[in-house]
């Protein structure tokens, strides 16, 4: 686990399949530590997140639970996703406790829609930190570059690419991801070099 931002903390997953890796997030906040998007992990992982505390586990869509259960587990912290993701999670073993809405509050962040992928992708914007937080809107891959995830993944293409043009009108320089490479600066104009490689109105 690394530190990328003051009390912002990050571990790496890697996928084969994919070809990149998978992150999670750990947020320190004094109202209490948040877990967003749990890639797996292994024991030191777990035990970091035992003894920093968490509150509460954020998943970005309905794909994201990963290793939530076993954050879960060993944090006492409930699990939360968008209401419109969460049956499908349920679906796939995820233990959720609590739904989200588009606009309200999560900690230091403000939950915004990003849907596309699923109906219910969030994105989490900090804009004391000009920090946002993904899970499959966007992916950072390549390295320092962002991309979409093939199109037959996704529920509705042209609807993401919708939702990444209205992110463009949040201030923001570092972008974390769930997927690839996170970009620690200049991100605003890496997510605008790709929605300009969009070819639909």
């Amino acid at each position: 686990m690394r530190e990328v931002l003051p009390g912002i903390f990050t571990w790496a997953w890697p996928s084969e399949r994919h070809g990149y890796h998978f992150h999670g997030t750990l947020v320190l906040d004094p109202e209490g530590n948040l877990c967003i998007d749990p890639a797996e992990c292994g024991e030191e992982v777990l035990t970091r997140l035992a003894r920093e505390g968490v509150e509460r586990i954020v998943i970005t869509n309905r794909n994201h639970g990963r290793a939530a259960n076993r954050v879960h587990e060993c944090t006492g912290a409930s699990v939360w996703v968008h209401a419109w993701d969460a049956d499908h999670a349920r679906e796939q073993g995820i233990g959720i406790d609590e739904t989200l809405e588009f606009g309200e509050r999560v900690g230091p962040f403000r939950v915004v829609d990003a849907h596309g992928k699923s109906p219910g992708e969030i994105a989490l914007h900090d804009a004391r930190r000009r920090l946002l937080v993904v899970g499959d809107a966007v992916i950072g891959n390549p390295p320092g570059r962002l991309s979409l995830l093939p199109e037959p993944v996704l529920d509705d293409p042209k609807r993401l690419r919708a939702s990444l043009r209205r992110l463009l009108a949040l201030d923001f320089d570092a972008l974390l991801v769930g997927d690839g490479a996170p970009i620690l600066a200049d991100a605003h104009a890496r997510l605008e070099e790709l929605v300009a490689s969009f070819g639909d109105a």
